[in-house]
């Protein structure tokens, strides 16, 4: 059934947009009419931009609360017995996000024509991810689908806050970098060049070790300006590639979780996300072996996906989870002992989510303590660069003065 974009006016006069899908575009003005919109302009999505379109589906994202309300929506339909087909249609009408609409209504055109609804998720990986895809696939087997939707959404939405967390505790240290930077550069670049020409005035005079190697910092800055810019550009490239690259990403895992101050965060964010992800695909009827598949991507850490992978090779022979996790390293002792208990008591997944949660909360107070930490040393070392400078520049200008 083609899928129609559509820009109107509503009974209230106000703006509006969005996507219809109906068998042509006789019927889709109508079925607009009847929910009292006037139609100002509407084409047909696949005809007018067959590119854009692809573009659309494998590129762009959808926000987090997006998605979560069509979640929701979604799953309070589903949970009242309403047909899967009649439930999208309902939703994809709601939605006010074009992408997120058209890639729902596009799935509800698909379970129509009798695609499983896991499978009509999996053409938009952008927006629904493997770990999406696998607990709906769950749900739809398991007759839980509404279950696994609202925890799909719960799940997303702890994620979200997990890395807003972390970026919002990181923003005012890295302003305050930029800051100094910008600061030392003005000062290189605009400052000492001007006291330079002062100096250069008496030839007789002379001046100390720390303001000649000030005074060659700032003529290299002013006179090669474009080698440093090439140097700093070089090197981000190199290491960019070889981040990327196999052999790369691994030591730079690991190299991460050793960092000083942020390793002990980068390896408790991980662990989060294994516990988290994993509680939830268990919950939603996912076997285990399938489950640890989905889960170690989610890590985004080589390092700790082979612990997982280990782990996987190990259960798979019979054993349990907690010992080859504790066998890796990798993991806290905390984690190994409740999961352990986890899987004695049979309440493995709610082990996993108490753990998430203690870890997300622990995340949060490191972080806190970091930004508080990271405030300081960047006003110290800001002070004492800029104190040296100034040191190297009124040293002269005083002995000057009393020469005169």
């Amino acid at each position: 059934m083609p899928i129609y974009e559509y820009k109107g006016l509503t009974r209230d006069g106000k703006n509006t947009k969005g996507v219809v899908d109906a068998d042509n575009l006789r019927a889709a003005r109508l079925k607009l009419k009847k929910d009292q919109i006037f139609v100002v302009a509407i084409k047909d999505k696949k005809k007018h931009d067959p590119r854009s379109r692809k573009k659309t589906v494998s590129t762009r994202k959808v926000p987090v609360k997006d998605l979560s309300l069509m979640i929701r929506q979604l799953a309070t339909l589903v949970k009242s017995n309403i047909p899967i087909v009649d439930a999208l249609t309902a939703v994809s009408e709601q939605i006010e996000n074009p992408t997120l609409a058209e890639a729902v209504a596009d799935c509800k055109n698909l379970v129509n024509e009798g695609t499983p609804f896991y499978k009509a998720l999996a053409k938009y990986p952008a927006i629904f991810s493997n770990i999406f895809v696998s607990m709906v696939e769950a749900g739809e087997a398991s007759g839980t689908l509404d279950v696994i939707l609202i925890r799909l959404a719960e799940f997303s939405e702890a994620a979200s806050e997990l890395r807003t967390k972390v970026s919002s505790a990181l923003t005012y240290p890295i302003i305050m970098l930029v800051v100094t930077v910008l600061m030392i550069v003005g000062l290189f670049t605009f400052l000492i060049p001007k006291i330079v020409v002062i100096f250069e005035s008496f030839p007789g005079l002379e001046l100390p070790w720390y303001t000649v190697v000030i005074i060659d910092i700032s003529d290299f800055m002013v006179n090669y300006w474009y080698v440093i810019f090439g140097v700093m550009a070089g090197a981000f490239v190199i290491f960019q590639n070889w981040k990327k690259s196999p052999e790369g990403a691994k030591q730079w895992d690991a190299i991460a979780l050793k960092l000083p101050l942020f390793g002990k965060v980068t390896q408790m964010v991980a662990v989060s996300r294994f516990t988290r992800t994993l509680s939830t695909l268990l919950a939603g009827g996912v076997p285990m072996l399938m489950a640890l598949d989905i889960v170690r991507n989610v890590v985004d850490n080589h390092v700790i996906a082979k612990a997982i992978d280990d782990a996987r090779s190990n259960i798979s022979e019979g054993e349990g989870i907690s010992g080859p996790l504790k066998k890796s390293g990798q993991f806290p002792p905390i984690v190994i002992h409740m999961v352990s208990i986890g899987e004695k008591t049979g309440e493995l997944e709610s082990m996993l989510t108490q753990v998430s949660d203690a870890y997300d909360f622990q995340v949060k107070a490191k972080m806190d303590s970091l930004t508080s930490l990271m405030g300081p040393i960047v006003t110290v070392l800001m002070g004492l660069m800029i104190g040296v400078i100034v040191m190297a520049v009124l040293v002269p200008m005083m002995e000057l003065t009393s020469a005169s």
